[in-house]
């Protein structure tokens, strides 16, 4: 069975997530502007914007009106490894 196609902003999300947990945009840093990242990323403004609420919805940036989007947060490791106390399979 095949993975289902993603949304162009959830890809773009998942991109700036990346650069995020990789350091390339560390905590503190501002996103380019929505218009820079069209070009950047050769997507439209609508996917930019929504792309910008998903990672807010994450936990990872936060939007101050007026100056920009800034990275908050690191994401979450993606690691298999249980929490600790719980039993591995």
């Amino acid at each position: 069975m095949s993975e289902l196609p993603r949304y162009e902003y959830v890809k773009l999300a998942d991109t700036i997530a990346a650069d995020i947990a990789s350091g390339t945009l560390p905590q503190g840093a501002a996103l380019p502007g929505e218009r820079a990242m069209t070009e950047l990323h050769r997507v439209s403004i609508g996917t930019v914007r929504r792309a910008i609420v998903e990672l807010r919805k994450r936990g990872l940036v936060a939007t101050l009106p007026a100056k920009g989007t800034y990275v908050i947060a690191m994401p979450e490791p993606a690691d298999d490894e249980p929490e600790e106390g719980e039993p591995k399979a």
